[in-house]
């Protein structure tokens, strides 16, 4: 989560940004605060429905990985799933921004005084970082969990899912 919001958040500040010095707080912590919450989400998300449907699809996962499937294939409905799941809020706010409601950052800066079409184009940058860093987190998130819950000899092992006993 942390990697994939401070990669976008850099890439924004050195390449569409370009503050004076390019790591200064006053762009990079809002930034990157408006980034890594929307990516805990997604990613929040992305691993809840893909644990869930691997263990409602437990049966069917683990057909495919007897009839000889990798661990990539016999999960590849389910991490599909777990992705969409993780991008549709915010694809959503996309869709929505700007014809039904008007982000927090861009009322503020046009109630500022910054122009609007500054303000929206500050919003429509801000929109595609957020979809790219969730993406990214996601992404990352999602095939990891399924590393983590498949072994080198592609079975499913949802006893990782458990609660470590105490001793």
């Amino acid at each position: 989560m942390m990697m994939s919001s401070v990669l976008v958040t850099v890439f924004a500040l050195l390449t569409a940004i370009r503050p004076s010095p390019w790591y200064d707080p006053r762009y990079s912590i809002p930034l990157l605060g408006m980034i890594l919450g929307n990516c805990m989400t997604g990613i929040a998300l992305g691993l809840n429905t893909l644990t869930t449907s691997l263990m409602l699809r437990r049966a069917a996962v683990e057909a495919r990985l007897m009839l000889g499937a990798t661990r990539w294939d016999a999960a590849g409905p389910v991490t599909r799933d777990a992705l969409r799941s993780a991008l549709m809020p915010t694809i959503n706010s996309m869709s929505a921004t700007g014809l039904v409601s008007l982000p927090g950052m861009m009322t503020g800066q046009i109630l500022s005084g910054v122009p609007p079409v500054e303000a929206v184009k500050y919003q429509i940058l801000v929109m595609f970082l957020i979809a790219g860093g969730t993406g990214f987190g996601a992404v990352a998130a999602v095939l990891g969990g399924v590393y983590r819950l498949t072994d080198a000899r592609h079975r499913l092992r949802l006893d990782r899912l458990a609660a470590p006993q105490a001793t």
